[in-house]
């Protein structure tokens, strides 16, 4: 019997596939359960409508991520930080310091868990990062550690 599944269901399929199942697992456990209804020509259809939808929002986000990449590529993000003598840092350059010097200087907002540091910025000088802005999408940028104005 060919079922729509109404919500994820272990070693079955995901919710909105159309799995075939045996007649006396979907009477007994899927429909009582509401896990499942009867695969009708309505169901598939409005099944394949909301897949178009989705996948029209995953291409519009994608996009969009693509052009925030092309808008950051080879851009520089200039921080000033305190450091002592031979331009050592106090501390170290966190990716909360690097996201927010980037939406201010760039108007890109991203969040700090999406950039990766190869390692801890704790000298002065330029540190090539990665921004991860969508599935598939990172951006290299460089960040540029000059030492504050006393």
């Amino acid at each position: 019997m060919k079922v729509i599944l109404l919500q994820d269901v272990k070693n079955i399929g995901k919710r909105d596939d159309i799995v075939s199942v045996s007649d006396g697992y979907a009477r007994n456990f899927l429909f009582p359960k509401k896990l499942a209804a009867e695969a009708t020509a309505g169901g598939v259809k409005e099944v394949q409508r909301k897949r178009a939808a989705e996948e029209a929002r995953e291409a519009e986000r994608r996009e969009a991520a693509n052009q925030k990449a092309v808008q950051l590529k080879h851009k520089v993000i200039n921080l000033n930080v305190k450091c002592g003598e031979k331009g050592r840092l106090y501390g170290s350059v966190t990716t909360a310091e690097i996201a927010e010097a980037l939406e201010k200087q760039h108007g890109v907002k991203v969040d700090k868990k999406k950039i990766e540091l190869s390692e801890q910025i704790k000298q002065v000088g330029d540190v090539q990062v990665s921004v991860w802005l969508y599935s598939g999408v990172t951006v290299p940028m460089v960040v540029h550690v000059a030492p504050m104005e006393k």
